[in-house]
C-alpha cells in the first residue's frame, strides 16, 4: 500500500470514528489529507470504497500478524500462541482505535462484497485464536471456543470506550484479563 493510500485510509478512520460514516464526506476526507475531495477518486472508488477498504486492510492486517505469530498453516498452533494472540490483539486494538470504533459502528455501511471479504478474513481470525485455545479448554467445543474468541476480543475491543489509564498499565490489565476470561 502507498503511503499516500495509508494515510487516506488512516485519516477516514479517525473521521468516521469521530462523526460517523454519514456525518463525513469526500471533501471532508480531501480536506484533511491534504487535496481535494474528487482527488480521492485517483485513490479509491468512492467513500464507501475506503470504508471498506479500512475494515479490509485491518482485518487482513490481524490475520497475518496471527499467522505470522502462530506459524499457522491452519492444523496445529506451537508453543503457548494463545498469550502472544493476546498481546498482539490488545496492541492493536489500542493503538487503531478507530478502526475498532469504526467497525462496531459501521458495519451496516459496508457493500455486500466488501462486507463478505471482512468477514472471510475475521473468520480466519477467529480460526487462528480458536486453535490456539483449545489446548488449554479441551473441554470446550469447537463452537464454544469460537464463541469464547469472540467475547475475548469484545473485552478487549471495548478500550476505545474505557477509561483510560497509562497505556501500560491498560495493555497489562487487558492481557491479564483476556487471559484469565479464556483460560480459567
Amino acid at each position: 500500500m502507498t503511503p499516500r493510500r495509508r494515510q487516506i485510509l488512516d485519516t477516514a478512520a479517525d473521521l468516521f470514528a469521530a462523526r460517523g460514516f454519514h456525518g463525513v464526506s469526500v471533501g471532508d476526507i480531501g480536506a484533511a489529507v491534504g487535496i481535494s475531495g474528487p482527488a480521492l477518486y485517483k485513490h479509491f472508488a468512492g467513500k464507501e470504497d475506503i470504508l471498506g477498504q479500512c475494515l479490509l486492510h485491518a482485518s487482513e492486517r490481524l490475520l497475518e500478524g496471527a499467522r505470522a505469530l502462530t506459524a499457522d498453516g491452519g492444523e496445529t498452533v506451537p508453543g503457548d500462541a494463545l498469550s502472544q494472540l493476546i498481546a498482539f490483539h490488545t496492541d492493536f486494538a489500542l493503538s487503531q482505535p478507530s478502526l475498532i470504533v469504526v467497525q462496531e459502528r459501521e458495519w451496516g455501511a459496508l457493500g455486500e462484497q466488501a462486507r463478505a471479504q471482512v468477514r472471510e478474513r475475521q473468520l480466519a481470525y477467529i480460526d487462528v485464536w480458536t486453535r490456539a485455545l483449545r489446548p488449554h479448554r479441551p473441554e470446550l467445543s469447537a463452537a464454544q471456543a469460537r464463541a469464547a474468541v469472540q467475547a475475548a476480543f469484545g473485552l478487549l475491543n471495548s478500550t476505545p470506550h474505557s477509561a483510560r489509564i497509562s497505556r501500560t498499565a491498560m495493555r497489562d490489565l487487558l492481557i491479564r484479563m483476556a487471559r484469565a476470561a479464556l483460560v480459567t
